[in-house]
């Protein structure tokens, strides 16, 4: 298999492991959707080259702890609780991890965009 082929199938990998997680779990959709807010906001507010950096490395840092989130929850449950009571308490970690990411993207966010839209409202 040539360099262009692993690279090729590597990508194909990563899109199912995207398609998976997109079809399992609702935050993720629901992420998604919010991104997908921002990245309009983007486009329609006059922000800085910088805002709009950080914006679009909060969604990206977002969808990312989801993804690791899943992968992290589909792991610790081949062990199931039953096996060890850890199990769960790693769930409960992961979930925090994804919730202190989207709290502070969301506080990030606010904090760039709303003076831009009160700019509008005026």
């Amino acid at each position: 298999m040539t360099t262009v082929e692993r690279l090729l199938r590597s990508f194909a990998d990563a899109g199912r492991g995207v398609v998976y997680v997109f079809k399992k779990e609702q935050n993720f959709r629901l992420q998604i959707f919010a991104g997908l807010i921002v990245f309009v906001t983007i486009f329609v507010l006059p922000l800085r080259s910088w805002e709009t950096i950080v914006l679009i490395l909060m969604v990206v840092m977002v969808l990312t702890m989801e993804l690791l989130n899943t992968a992290l929850e589909n792991f610790t449950d081949l062990f199931k609780p039953r096996i060890h009571p850890y199990v769960g308490i790693i769930k409960d970690i992961m979930a925090a991890a994804v919730l202190i990411t989207a709290l502070g993207a969301l506080v990030i966010g606010s904090i760039i965009i709303y003076p831009h839209f009160i700019g509008l409202l005026k």
